[in-house]
């Protein structure tokens, strides 16, 4: 009787599952190089351009959210960190959490969590009003009129 075993590598054309694990790595890869460049930008436009952290006030964040290049780069910044911080936790369960079931209700619980906040963020995000009624005018963004 003789039995072949196939190679280690070779693709079974039966099975065609997503590799989730790889393009969890991809993700984090590209996303860590993106956060870079989000962070650093965001940091370097709120602290080093103007008046520094002096000027960070609700005038100012309603300010740039006014803008839709801020509106877009701060919802960059949210999705990816989120989608990010969730993959990681997502790995460290994976390695550490050993039961099954406690395994997949502790994944369970990081992507609600992560998709509960990103819907929170966008919210806010595309919902913040910079000249709200009856805000003292002192406190507001510039372009605010009184209402």
């Amino acid at each position: 009787m003789a039995m072949t075993i196939d190679a280690p590598r070779a693709k079974s054309p039966a099975k065609k599952n997503t590799n989730w694990e790889k393009w969890g790595w991809i993700y984090m890869r590209v996303s860590g190089v993106l956060l870079v460049v989000l962070v650093f930008g965001h940091l370097f436009s709120n602290l080093m351009l103007g008046d520094g952290i002096s000027a960070i006030d609700f005038g100012f964040v309603g300010g740039k959210l006014a803008n839709p290049f801020w509106k877009v780069w701060d919802l960059l910044l949210l999705w990816l960190a989120l989608i990010h911080g969730a993959n990681g936790m997502r790995t460290i369960v994976n390695d550490y959490v050993v039961r099954p079931g406690l395994n997949k209700v502790l994944r369970t619980l990081v992507w609600l969590s992560a998709a509960l906040l990103i819907l929170l963020g966008t919210l806010v995000i595309f919902t913040f009003d910079p000249c709200p009624a009856g805000a003292d005018p002192a406190l507001v963004a510039s372009f605010c009129t009184v209402k």
